[in-house]
């Protein structure tokens, strides 16, 4: 198997399509009044279900978290620690909630964290130097 994307149920669809795609800037695939939006991040697929129409769909019950939750994470790479900190002030500028500030890591890492609108965790990161040479 191959990872084709993932996916987050929401429950206010229009916020939360204008966050990642005004905020973070991912690219919408389709119309944004569709049931399920599919947006696009660095070639990954990021799929936005409405509650009720994936609980319609599976015809099925779920539970959710409100609030600040820390059932996953979403990692975002940036090039260098100063676009880390612009970053994390243009999100929190923009609707997202703070929830570490910038910081230097003792391994070497700079990052931080922020929310979306409905709670889950965003990581803004960087090892100050460009994505397609970071992990040598």
């Amino acid at each position: 198997m191959k990872l084709d994307g993932f996916g987050l149920l929401v429950k206010d669809m229009a916020r939360m399509i204008r966050f990642y795609r005004d905020v973070l800037g991912f690219e919408i695939k389709e119309s944004e009044d569709t049931d399920n939006v599919y947006l696009v991040k660095d070639g990954t697929l990021f799929l936005l279900y409405g509650r009720n129409d994936f609980e319609k769909m599976t015809d099925r019950r779920y539970e959710y978290v409100n609030g600040l939750n820390g059932h996953f994470e979403i990692a975002l790479y940036v090039d260098t620690f100063d676009d880390v900190d612009a970053a994390f002030k243009h999100a929190i500028e923009n609707g997202a909630t703070p929830v570490m500030e910038p910081t230097t890591e003792p391994w070497g890492q700079r990052t931080c964290y922020i929310a979306d609108p409905e709670g889950n965790l965003i990581e803004i990161g960087s090892w100050n130097k460009p994505y397609e040479v970071k992990d040598k």
